[in-house]
Order: structure tokens, then C-alpha cells, then sequence
């Protein structure tokens, strides 16, 4: 089902991020962690692309097997690194074929080892022309695009940030996911921006539970999301024992959410870290009803 129809008719919407296991094990691994997630009944999970396409096949064979085996809505992240407009083509291709309809087109990290994004022999610079030409192509996917609620850490300004989502709905994205964010006044911030853009497609929120504060500063300082200083005080107070750094952040995520669902998000999306305990706890102390229970 394209997911735009199911943020419609269904809020909030639950929904998890995975990325593609390295080996056998690591698959093991993800379905179990789906298999605890499942009886929460997501309306959707989604799986991340490797740098370079380096899990292309992978991705698509993982979203074709969650929806096929497990019965959970799946979407697939593709993005313009490293491929031309045939190589993702034939990508597009094998995600219809498979009875995929949905799609997170982004633009990408730069390779590694290069400091900035360069366009690829016969491809794109920008998501925004992913999504272009998908609709050129004549993919009926339902197609989402990423949106940085404390702006896109390349962008010059919070105007050239706001002007490149413009081109990117513009272009055919339905809705939009956040990067990880741990203010809930930036998102809001970052909404009222949206709208005196004139930008109203559906904006899902997305959010990590810190369980590693190593982690955690990585993956901010990639991004350019920023922790608030009482956060990331109480983290780094706590930093050598995991299990209050884990509690921590289901409590800290677990207030984001609570504020977030009466503020009327139309979906929360968990970056799971293709793990399930802290967001299962997260959905558990917001009352979200498990077959299990």
C-alpha cells in the first residue's frame, strides 16, 4: 500500500528504519529484530541503501522479503550515489517487479574518501532530479524525500535548505521524512518554515533512542543535529554504564513522542539501528497495543 494513503488514513503512523546486514548472521539478526516489532503492526519499515549502491541487490531483495515473509509494508531507500540514470533504472525496475510502492529518494552521502558530492557519469546531483526523473519514467511509486528539521548541514542557509525541499516536492515527493532530531521545538520550528513556504506535504518525524553516546555524537555531527546540553549531560554523566544511557534515551524519545502525537505528527519513524528493545520500550510506555499483549 503507498504509504502517503496510509499517513491519511492512519495517525500517527508507527514506522521503522533498518539498514542492510554485512553477512548471513547479520540478517538472522534483523528479521529477529523485526519479528519482536511486527506485533506492534507498523505501517510501514524501510531499508536503507549502502554507500556507493554497495547494497543494492541487497536492499531490494530485503524490502521484497519483509513484505512477502513478514506481511509488513516496506520501502526502499535508494539514492544517486555512484549510479547513472540506467544503473537506477534497472534498480526502479526490480523494486516494481518485486511489488514494491514505495520509495525514499535521496541524493546521498558523498563516497568515502571524497569531501564533497560530485554528479555521477550520467546521473544526479540532487534528490530533487531523482524524483524527477522516476516520475518521467513513469514509476507509479509513492515516493518520500528527507528533510533536515536544523538544516541540511551543506546547505549556505536555512532559506537555500527550505528552497531545496521546494524543488524536491515540486519534482513529485508526497511526503517527507525527518532526519534524527532531539529538540521537539526545532521540528516545530522547522514546520512553520514548511508552511510559509507554502510546503504542505505530510512530515514525518523521525527519531534514534540513544543507546551509545560515542554513537549518538557521530551520527549529529554527520548530520548536523545538535543534543540539547541537559541530554547530553545526564548521557555522558551515565556514558560507561549502557543500560542507563539506554534508559535515558527511551525516556528522553518517549517524551519527544508523547509531545509530538498531541501535537498531531502524522507519523513518528524510529532509526532502529536494526535493533528493537529501546523502541519497543518507547512503544510500550506509549500504551501502542502489541498482539502480544
Amino acid at each position: 500500500m503507498r504509504i502517503i494513503d496510509l499517513l491519511q488514513r492512519e495517525k500517527p503512523c508507527f514506522s521503522f528504519e533498518f539498514f542492510p546486514p554485512k553477512d548471513e548472521a547479520g540478517v538472522e539478526s534483523l528479521f529477529g529484530a523485526l519479528a519482536e516489532l511486527a506485533p506492534y503492526r507498523p505501517a510501514y519499515v524501510s531499508v536503507t541503501y549502502g554507500a556507493g549502491g554497495s547494497t543494492r541487490s541487497v536492499t531490494v531483495d530485503l524490502v521484497r522479503r519483509i513484505r512477502e515473509e513478514i506481511g509488513l509494508e516496506a520501502m526502499a531507500h535508494l539514492t544517486c550515489v555512484g549510479s547513472s540514470r540506467d544503473e537506477l533504472r534497472s534498480v526502479l525496475q526490480a523494486l516494481a517487479a518485486a511489488g514494491i510502492e514505495n520509495v525514499l529518494s535521496l541524493r546521498g552521502d558523498p563516497p568515502k574518501g571524497e569531501a564533497h558530492f560530485s554528479r555521477p557519469p550520467g546521473g544526479f546531483l540532487y534528490a530533487s532530479e531523482l524524483v524527477s526523473f522516476i516520475r518521467s519514467e513513469g514509476f507509479p511509486f509513492c515516493l518520500a524525500g528527507a528533510c533536515y528539521p536544523e538544516r541540511h548541514p551543506e546547505a549556505a542557509s536555512i532559506e537555500a535548505d527550505i528552497e531545496a525541499l521546494r524543488k524536491k516536492v515540486d519534482a513529485g515527493a508526497d511526503f517527507l521524512i525527518t532526519q534524527l532530531f532531539f529538540d521537539n521545538q526545532d521540528f516545530y520550528r522547522f514546520l512553520d518554515r514548511l508552511e510559509k513556504a507554502g510546503i504542505t506535504v505530510p512530515v514525518v518525524a523521525g527519531l534514534m533512542p540513544i543507546t551509545n553516546v560515542a554513537q549518538v555524537k557521530r551520527f549529529t555531527q554527520m548530520c548536523g543535529a545538535s543534543i540539547p546540553s541537559e541530554l547530553l549531560s545526564q548521557l555522558e554523566t551515565s556514558e560507561a554504564d549502557r543500560a542507563k544511557v539506554r534508559a535515558i534515551g527511551v525516556e528522553h524519545a518517549t517524551r519527544q513522542a508523547e509531545d509530538l502525537i498531541r501535537a498531531g505528527a502524522p507519523g513518528l519513524h524510529f532509526y532502529t539501528l536494526n535493533r528493537s528493545l529501546a523502541t519497543r520500550e518507547i512503544l510500550d510506555n506509549l500504551g501502542v497495543p502489541s498482539r502480544r499483549g
